[in-house]
């Protein structure tokens, strides 16, 4: 085993980690097109609704191809492991690459209606099945052909493809933002990245058409001993299901936040609370994944030596002790004329807390008449931070900047023309106290401490790589070869799925409620904090499992 951990990787090694990797970097991005184009989805297809609920619902449907992707992982990983490895994500890419060229033809909602979001979101969801087959099949892929003692090092590399799709559909965009203009990328040009994937998916399949199949399912098949029902091995005696929950709520579930956070909350983060125009948000995202990647790779390697556990751990502590000083800091850093009337002028709501809704409306049809929701809907939609003050029952709410008290107003009973100009001289007198006490109305790049945002994000996107780089090695070495693919991908999609996809949601939707933009941190820091109590306590260490024992 000391020989094969110390010998060079071989030229078929190096091309079963460049073609599961290539063809997985052109899948995630695919996949996060959607994600960084939030905002204009939001516009194209969900126009039909006001602008603080279409950007949630927009990212409510980004979510649903990660609510699917546990279902893809039972599908695929059922197909894996009685098939093969290597016809099965060759299936999941063709899926993927295709939903996303439909994405870049499809008609927004001013030319087909409600007809558009429908479409979008089943393409969403075809993307979220094909990638819960994907990341399983690559991962359990490279691990099958590693030699024991490099697991970490080879398999790091498919962690680095999440990364590297990510900065990759960042690139494309800010490529094609650049050319075109910001209103001809806005109205149309958002298009091109997506119907650039088709080209990535041509090189995709040719590249996996030439793999072979994985050494240790041809042993395995070769000797009889596939599965003939993995989901029952896997799910339906306890021996196994055990260790399922556990890769969850112990591993995965304080990863994927931690992951998301350091990705993709920081990205909308900076455009939606800091106010940070897109194109230089992608920018120094960017410089952040470029300088961070390579830690996949060391700590994947480290944990060959020192373990898996421990990396992982440490970054899920690091994350929750952290985050709320992290956060505050890029605020400083990327809007500080922001930061400096945050602590100068707080913004106080003060209402009957009877007369205050929850600040979403994905369908449209609920009307916000009461003045407290009025007074929250036009801070939400200024993007200002507020302190919720509890009023006495019947008082109408106030809106007080620095020291300045503005009362607002209920809508209730009020003529559409009268409604429309109390709503208007509402607005102005809000966005003019907002400007007197020095809330800037976007984020000025001439003040923007550019290297002290790119450190920032560099710091979390290391913490990003000590949480993904060792766990598909960790993951692929929990399971027994014959039901690897079904088992793995479950926990792993339901952490990265549900727990990390739905983290940008949850996290506004809590912003929106509490009104201070920092609340939002609160989900991925407790789910993080209680997979560093769990995995610490009840997970097992697995860097020296024989991955070819007792099949």
């Amino acid at each position: 085993m000391a020989t094969a951990a110390a010998r060079p990787m071989t030229p078929e090694e190096r091309k079963v980690i460049f073609a599961s990797s290539l063809g997985t970097v052109f899948e995630w991005y695919d996949f996060y097109l959607y994600g960084s184009l939030a905002a204009i989805i939001a516009k194209q297809f969900f126009s039909g609704l006001d602008s603080g609920s279409a950007f949630i619902f927009a990212l409510l449907a980004f979510a649903a191809g990660f609510i699917v992707r546990p279902f893809g992982a039972i599908f695929f990983g059922r197909i894996g492991d009685m098939i093969g490895r290597k016809y099965t994500f060759l299936v999941t890419i063709l899926l993927m690459g295709l939903s996303t060229f439909i994405v870049g033809i499809l008609p927004n909602y001013a030319t087909i209606g409600v007809a558009a979001p429908i479409i979008l979101i089943v393409l969403r969801l075809l993307q979220g099945l094909a990638l819960g087959g994907e990341y399983g099949g690559a991962a359990t892929y490279v691990a099958e052909h590693a030699p024991h003692g490099r697991r970490g090092a080879y398999t790091s590399w498919i962690q680095t493809t999440a990364t590297l799709g990510l900065f990759l559909s960042l690139l494309v965009i800010l490529g094609t933002r650049t050319a075109l203009g910001e209103a001809a990328f806005a109205d149309w040009g958002w298009r091109i990245p997506f119907l650039v994937s088709i080209l990535l998916l041509a090189i995709s399949v040719w590249i996996r058409l030439s793999l072979s199949e994985s050494p240790a399912f041809q042993k395995m098949k070769a000797e009889g001993k596939t599965s003939k029902a993995p989901l029952t091995e896997s799910f339906g005696q306890w021996k196994n299901l055990k260790i399922v929950i556990l890769a969850l709520i112990g591993l995965t579930a304080g990863q994927a936040v931690v992951w998301y956070t350091g990705q993709f909350y920081a990205l909308f983060f900076m455009t939606q609370a800091l106010k940070v125009d897109g194109a230089s948000a992608n920018l120094y995202v960017a410089a952040s994944l470029i300088l961070g990647t390579p830690f996949f790779l060391i700590f994947g390697t480290l944990s060959d030596k020192i373990g898996r556990k421990p990396i992982i751990m440490a970054g899920c502590l690091i994350a929750v002790l952290t985050y709320f000083p992290v956060f505050e800091a890029l605020t400083k850093a990327a809007n500080p004329d922001l930061y400096a009337a945050q602590a100068k002028n707080k913004v106080i709501v003060t209402a009957d807390p009877n007369e205050c809704s929850f600040q979403f409306n994905p369908t449209g049809t609920v009307k916000f008449t009461s003045s407290c929701d009025i007074a929250k809907q036009v801070l939400a939609g200024a993007s200002v931070s507020y302190e919720n003050v509890a009023a006495p029952a019947g008082t109408p709410a106030t809106i007080k900047i620095g020291q300045t008290a503005i009362p607002s107003y209920s809508s209730k009973g009020m003529a559409p023309d009268d409604l429309k100009k109390r709503d208007a001289e509402f607005r102005k007198l809000i966005a003019d106290d907002l400007k007197t006490a020095g809330y800037p109305s976007k984020a000025d790049p001439a003040k923007t401490n550019t290297l002290m945002v790119i450190a920032i994000l560099t710091y979390l996107v290391i913490l990003v790589t000590m949480v993904y780089g060792p766990i598909a090695a960790m993951l692929v070495e929990m399971f027994p070869t014959r039901i690897r693919y079904t088992s793995m991908s479950l926990p792993y999609h339901i952490g990265n799925g549900w727990f990390g996809g739905l983290l940008p949601t949850t996290a506004f939707a809590i912003v929106a409620q509490t009104g201070n933009m920092y609340n939002g941190l609160w989900y991925p820091i407790i789910i993080a904090g209680a997979t560093f109590v769990i995995g610490t306590l009840f997970i097992k260490e697995t860097k020296d499992v024989d991955i070819y024992a007792g099949d």
